[in-house]
Formats: C-alpha cells, sequence, structure tokens
C-alpha cells in the first residue's frame, strides 16, 4: 500500500511548476489530491486532467489564498465533504520583481499578501482541521531567496523569510495537538517563475550550484512526500532546502 493511500491532500497553486509536481506525485502515493488555483479556469483543467490519470478522485478548488474569506469557503468545503485533512502544502505564490528604493506599495503588498499572508491564512486554518483530530503533516514552500536575497526581490525574499518563521512558530504551537510543520526550500528550479531570469543571468547564477545545473520539480516534489510521510514522523520545524548545493 502507498505511503499515503486514503489521505486527504489539499496542494495551493497547484496547476503549474512546483504545486503541479506536488500533487502529480501525492497522486502517485494514493493521496486524494485537491488543487488549489486562483485562476485560469483552462490551465487548471490541464493540470487536474493530468492528476486524474494517475487518481480519479482529485478535484480542483478555486480560491485566492490572500482572500481570508475565499480560504474560509475553500476549507469549509474541504471540511464539509471529506471531513477531514491530513496533508496540507502552501505553494501558492508571485513574483513583482523590482528594486526596493522604486518600488510601489501596490507591488511590495501584492506579494507580501499573496506569499506570506496567504500561507498564515491557509495554514491557520489547515491546521485547525488537523487539530481537532490530533493529526496531520504541513508542508510550506519558501526559497533561498529567504536566506541569500537577490537583488531586485526584496518583497519576495522578505515573504519567503517570513514563510520560515511562520513554519518554526507553527510547529511550536502545534506539536501537542499531534500536528508537523515543516519548510521545503528549493532553489533555482525549472518553473515558469524561473524562466523569467534572462538567460544570461541564470546561467550566472548556476555558476554557484555545486551541482551545476537548475532542478527539478520532481525533486521538490520528493521532498514534500518525504516530509508529508510517516517517514518525517519525528520531524518538525525543520527546513529542507532543495537547491543543489547553492546555499552551503
Amino acid at each position: 500500500m502507498s505511503e499515503l493511500q486514503g489521505r486527504v491532500a489539499l496542494v495551493t497553486g497547484a496547476t503549474r511548476g512546483i504545486g503541479l509536481a506536488v500533487a502529480l506525485e501525492l497522486a502517485r502515493d494514493g493521496a486524494t489530491v485537491l488543487m488549489n488555483h486562483r485562476g485560469r479556469p483552462e490551465q487548471a483543467q490541464e493540470a487536474l486532467a493530468q492528476v486524474q490519470k494517475i487518481q480519479a478522485e482529485a478535484r480542483l478548488l478555486q480560491a485566492d489564498v490572500a482572500d481570508a474569506a475565499a480560504v474560509e469557503r475553500m476549507f469549509r468545503s474541504v471540511r464539509n465533504e471529506y471531513g477531514r485533512l491530513d496533508a496540507f502544502v502552501s505553494n501558492a505564490g508571485i513574483t513583482q520583481d523590482g528594486y526596493a528604493l522604486m518600488m510601489g506599495e501596490a507591488k511590495w503588498r501584492e506579494v507580501i499578501d499573496t506569499n506570506l499572508t496567504g500561507a498564515f491564512l491557509c495554514t491557520r486554518a489547515a491546521a485547525r482541521l488537523m487539530a481537532r483530530r490530533r493529526a496531520g503533516a504541513i508542508v510550506t514552500v519558501s526559497s533561498t531567496s529567504a536566506v541569500r536575497p537577490p537583488v531586485g526581490q526584496a518583497n519576495y525574499a522578505a515573504a519567503k523569510a517570513g514563510t520560515v518563521a511562520l513554519t518554526q512558530a507553527l510547529a511550536k504551537e502545534l506539536g501537542s495537538y499531534g500536528v508537523r510543520v515543516n519548510c521545503v526550500v528549493p532553489g533555482f528550479i525549472d518553473t515558469s517563475m524561473t524562466r523569467q531570469i534572462p538567460s544570461d543571468r541564470l546561467t550566472e547564477n548556476l555558476r554557484h550550484v555545486p551541482l551545476g545545473r537548475i532542478g527539478r520539480p520532481q525533486e521538490v516534489a520528493s521532498a514534500v512526500r518525504f516530509l508529508l510521510s510517516d517517514a518525517a514522523a519525528y520531524v518538525t520545524g525543520s527546513s529542507l532546502v532543495v537547491d543543489g548545493g547553492l546555499v552551503c
């Protein structure tokens, strides 16, 4: 029997990149995967079709994670339909790069609201469902930008650093309820977000990666699956860096 067989897992930002890779990985391991997305319904349906080839019970849940009311509705739907939530992955995130001195407040707030406040709203809601059953596992997705902030990403780096701190605080608060909270910290991963980096700049950055290549979304997904599984039963409050050695 697969490690996550019969468990209900919700992944935010699940229709592309790391989120989709995680959804596919959890489906392969037997979980019923609920795939959150903010918009782009055609892309969402295409992603769902990929996951349903593995796990027919997978479904989409539309919600903007930065919208408290939308998050509440999404988790209420999970509670009403499934009565439980065993695994949650807080992955939804955006970038709005720019030099801090010229960055408007709107660009700052949009990234903070989605990447940090969204993580808080969703992990809080997930934790409430899990704490009632005194079981569950949460994984947040941060970034090496949290520990090595690049030029032009003051908002993104701040949000991702906050995600690490949020993870550690929740791990301490939820341990007595049997709920584990961990974080994965990806480096340069081959996603649409990374493909926005100019090729010459990306090549230069990869020179600092000891393994000498860009990472694959599936490699992050494998780390997430481990942290959600019983193999990590004594792991909480940890940050698992998946970066090819970039920040070592």
